[in-house]
């Protein structure tokens, strides 16, 4: 395993190696080296949208109109009385007494009638 060596004469001889404690130096700190670590969170949002139907039953009127028609007959009849002259005066005559005239004047009188 270990050697030794052996010297005659005058010089250091060597000895097996001895283990000393372990030192530490003071740390020397390095900047640091930047890693990116992505950690993905499922999360689960339930959207609700609630739905409302209104029917609306609209009535529609469609009014028609007509225009039938009839037919009639009207007769009308027009008369015209006319007094050409005066007639006699009544309270003159010898067989009638009469105390008032009704007709005064010299123009002859007419006399319209319209029935309908």
């Amino acid at each position: 395993m270990f050697n030794r060596m052996r010297h005659h004469g005058k010089g250091p001889h060597c000895c097996p190696p001895q283990a000393m404690p372990t030192q530490f130096d003071p740390p020397q700190f390095m900047p640091p080296e930047q890693y990116v670590r992505t950690n993905y969170i499922h999360t689960v949002v339930p959207h609700v949208q609630p739905t409302h139907i209104t029917n609306v039953n609209k009535h529609i009127f469609d009014h028609q109109y007509y225009f039938p028609c009839t037919e009639s007959v009207v007769n009308e009849c027009c008369e015209n009385h006319t007094l050409c002259e005066m007639p006699p005066n009544p309270c003159h005559m010898p067989q009638h007494h009469c105390h008032m005239s009704h007709h005064h004047g010299h123009m002859p009188y007419h006399h319209s009638h319209m029935g309908y």
